[in-house]
C-alpha cells in the first residue's frame, strides 16, 4: 500500500453516469491487475474504493460510476485537481493460471477492472476473449478499448441492441476457454462459479470502511472462514466464496 498525491489529467464521460479518470502520480504500488485504489474526496469523510482500470509507474486510471454525492463530486472535478489516493490495495488477479485462451467476463461497472488484465495477458502471449455485458448499446463502454488491445471482443446486451442478445454469462457456452477472470454483479459471479468449465477468479465489489483490513466492515464468508474483501480480496477463486 502506498499513499500519494495524484493530479487529475483527464476526465472522460464514457456514458451518462460513468467517467474514466486518469491521474498522474506514483502508481508503482499497483503490481498486478485486479488491485484497487481508495480516493479521498474533499468534503467527504470516507475514502471511496475503485478498481484500477489501468496503471503504469507514473499514471493511474479509474472508471467511476456516479452513485451518490461523493462520486458525483469526483467525476465533476476539473483537470489539475489534486487528490490523496491509496494505491496497491488488494491481492489482484493471478495471471499464471490463464494458459492460452482465457475468457474475461465483465458485466457493467465490472468491465474496466478487466482491462489491465487483458493487456497483460496479451503481452504474455495469451489470446484472451473479452466478453462484455450491458443492458443496451447506450450503456456500453470500453468495447473499442478491448478490441484495440487485440482481444477477441464480444458484446452481449439484454435488448440485443449491440452484439449478441443475451446475458454475458452465455459466453461460458459460446466459447472454448482455458480459464475465467470476471468482475460484475454478484448474480453474474454466482453463475460463473457454478457453471465455468475451468478454474476462475472473481473480483468482488464491496462497501468498505478503511480499505486495508483494519475495520472488518467488508468481511464475507468463504470456504476458508471469514475473509475481508479489501485485505484478502478483492479477488477470490472459484469454489471459495459461500454465496
Amino acid at each position: 500500500m502506498k499513499k500519494g498525491t495524484f493530479t487529475l489529467i483527464k476526465n472522460e464521460a464514457l456514458v451518462s453516469d460513468l467517467h474514466r479518470l486518469t491521474f498522474a502520480g506514483d502508481a508503482s504500488a499497483v503490481t498486478r491487475p485486479g488491485m484497487f485504489a481508495e480516493v479521498e474526496i474533499p468534503g467527504y469523510f470516507l475514502r471511496r474504493p475503485f478498481s484500477v482500470a489501468d496503471a503504469s509507474e507514473n499514471s493511474l486510471t479509474l472508471a467511476v460510476r456516479i452513485r451518490g454525492e461523493g462520486t458525483a463530486a469526483l467525476t465533476g472535478a476539473e483537470t489539475g485537481a489534486r487528490f490523496d489516493i491509496l494505491t496497491g490495495l488488494g491481492n489482484g488477479f493471478d495471471l499464471d493460471c490463464a494458459f492460452e485462451r482465457p475468457l474475461l467476463i465483465g458485466g457493467g461497472s465490472g468491465v474496466p477492472a478487466l482491462y489491465m488484465a487483458c493487456r497483460e495477458l496479451i503481452a504474455r502471449g495469451a489470446k484472451p476473449i473479452a466478453a462484455l455485458g450491458f443492458n443496451s448499446a447506450a450503456e456500453s463502454f470500453y468495447v473499442s478499448d478491448f478490441a484495440a488491445l487485440g482481444a477477441e471482443t464480444v458484446v452481449y446486451t439484454a435488448d440485443g441492441s449491440l452484439g449478441r442478445r443475451g446475458v454475458v454469462t452465455d459466453a461460458l457456452l459460446d466459447f472454448d476457454y482455458s480459464y475465467v477472470y470476471a468482475c460484475g454483479a454478484v448474480p453474474m459471479l454466482q453463475i460463473i462459479d457454478h457453471e465455468a468449465k475451468s478454474g476462475a477468479q472473481f473480483s468482488l465489489e464491496a462497501r468498505m470502511g478503511c480499505g486495508f483490513g483494519a475495520c472488518m466492515g467488508c468481511t464475507i464468508e468463504t470456504a476458508n472462514g471469514p475473509r475481508r474483501v479489501c485485505k484478502d480480496g478483492p479477488v477470490f477463486r472459484k469454489g471459495e466464496i459461500l454465496w
